[in-house]
């Protein structure tokens, strides 16, 4: 091979952050300033990253919102059948997480990369499964057979796409200021998702809603209902599926040709396939990361709670049936906006910092909407400061991952390539929140007396509420932020961390290319 030949070898892709030289052979320099731009992320490259989490959070929102409620009124099915589907739904989802995240980190690179693949390949049937929730079927015997079909089949495929998806963060860059700022984009554009999948949902599905009832007839409209108004309600909800399946695909497109994903290269010469059993062992059994997902669960688990029960008690418990959609609009918004004021916040005064200005944030006004009397302008203050913790909420978890991910690189530079294992156990977690505040939330309402359909609930359902909305929220975010103050990394930290990689980095290539260096000067 001639010289000339090696080093356009070198420039066009196999070494593209090193730099050749001259006649005595290859040497590792500084990156150049064109190089250095490459490296960094372009504005479109981050926006095109953040909107591939819309779908996780259009849908996640539509089924969180409106599935247990079209299971019971416009499918009809028995409200156990109904916990059956819902209950089995998220079990099966958050088993799927690990192990999807486990087959993800012993993919082989392609021309597309390592993540992509599983994104592209699990959009279409995801969709279709999407949409098939939201069918009733022609048969009375099989209903719950085709829900729980379809919904264990959507969150499986919804796990193909999320968990390599989430772990893409660890590959658009190996600067953590270019990490940092893609997740705020995406948290930014994830929360926007929540406020696109409640209108079209909300919306599309409100033309055809039926009015609540009197208590004393609420049996009989359970049961009978208007066969015309239930028709109206099943094309309401199709229409409504297929709207959000178009964004869906639309976001799936625009990800896949608009972000680029890098070869992380740092350890790939020591880096051997692992056991899954093995991987797990390396993950959990690092301190930084179970801190810091054991303080995001309790923390998860209070906004859930109170998100998941706040249209309930502005309904019920404040009364203001009229104004809940509007109230939840407000939240979302109010996250949205809140997201880029964050992510400003936590690298002027660090991520730990950001965490207990962020998540306290709106812990005196869930205490201030249950002391004080019903009052329309209060929920709406309270409304925008819930939002603007959501915002924090949505945003430090995934700013945070990637710098236990460097940690764990760093003390352990021979056992590469478990990305997409931190990231599926921390959705897992996150899913396992989930599902504990609906089942909580479900058996709690069902024991104080929650009656469907009508107007006006019982004290004790209203004391629930309350509860569920204020007392239990405020406990878990103290118990969270108390397991935080254990969290060890720091900004010092993440600075040294930072520089151990780009050493390991450099010194890789250097070996690599003194390696390759006979061949070229041959």
């Amino acid at each position: 091979m001639a010289r000339g030949e090696g080093a356009e070898q070198f420039s066009s892709g196999l070494l593209p952050t090193a730099k050749t030289l001259s006649q005595d052979g290859i040497k590792i320099a500084k990156l150049s300033p064109q190089q250095e731009r490459k490296r960094a992320l372009t504005v479109w490259s981050k926006v095109c990253f953040a909107i591939g989490g819309a779908p996780y959070q259009i849908t996640g929102t539509a089924l969180g919102f409106f599935l247990q409620i079209f299971l019971l009124d416009v499918a009809l099915l028995d409200p156990l059948n109904a916990s059956v589907i819902l209950f089995v739904g998220r079990a099966w989802d958050a088993v799927t997480d690990p192990t999807v995240g486990f087959l993800v980190s012993r993919t082989p690179w392609t021309r597309h990369g390592r993540m992509m693949p599983w994104i592209l390949v699990s959009t279409i049937p995801a969709v279709l499964c999407y949409f098939l929730i939201w069918v009733v079927p022609p048969i009375e015997q099989g209903k719950i057979m085709w829900y729980l079909l379809f919904y264990c089949l959507f969150q499986t495929l919804q796990t193909c796409f999320h968990v390599p998806y989430s772990a893409l963060t660890m590959f658009i860059s190996t600067e953590q200021s270019e990490r940092d700022s893609a997740t705020a984009y995406r948290m930014t554009i994830e929360v926007f998702g929540t406020v696109i999948g409640t209108a079209v949902q909300g919306q599309i599905v409100g033309m055809a809603v039926t009015p609540c009832t009197n208590l004393t007839n609420s049996s009989n409209h359970s049961v009978q209902g208007n066969t015309s108004q239930i028709f109206n309600e099943r094309r309401a909800y199709m229409i409504a599926s297929g709207v959000i399946s178009l964004i869906y695909v639309l976001c799936a497109v625009v990800l896949f040709f608009g972000v680029r994903e890098q070869n992380n290269r740092v350890g790939l010469k020591a880096q051997k396939h692992v056991s899954f059993r093995t991987g797990l062992r390396l993950v959990i059994g690092h301190g930084p990361y179970v801190k810091l997902v054991l303080a995001f669960l309790f923390t998860s688990l209070a906004f859930m709670l109170l998100e998941g029960n706040f249209a309930l008690f502005i309904k019920y418990t404040l009364g203001f049936r009229k104004d809940f959609q509007n109230i939840l609009l407000v939240i979302m918004l109010s996250a949205t906006i809140t997201i880029p004021m964050w992510q400003w916040f936590l690298c002027r005064f660090g991520k730990k910092t950001a965490v207990y200005i962020g998540i306290t944030w709106a812990v005196p006004f869930m205490i201030l909407v249950v002391c004080v009397e019903s009052n329309l302008i209060v929920s709406y203050i309270v409304s925008i400061a819930a939002g603007a913790s959501v915002a924090a909420a949505f945003l430090l978890p995934w700013s945070m991952l990637p710098d236990v991910v460097d940690d764990f690189k760093v003390q352990n530079p021979t056992s590469q390539g478990h990305e997409a294992i931190f990231y599926s156990f921390y959705v897992f977690f996150t899913k396992f929140a989930s599902g504990v505040s609906l089942g909580v939330s479900t058996l709690s309402l069902s024991f104080a007396g929650y009656v469907t359909g009508v107007c006006v609930q019982s004290d004790s359902v209203n004391l629930t509420l309350k509860v569920l909305v204020s007392a239990a929220p405020v406990l878990l975010i103290a118990l969270g932020l108390l397991i935080f103050k254990t969290y060890p990394i720091d900004e010092e930290r993440r600075q040294y961390n930072n520089k151990q990689l780009q050493m390991l980095l450099r010194s890789e290539l250097e070996s690599e290319m003194e390696a390759l260096k006979p061949d070229i000067t041959a």
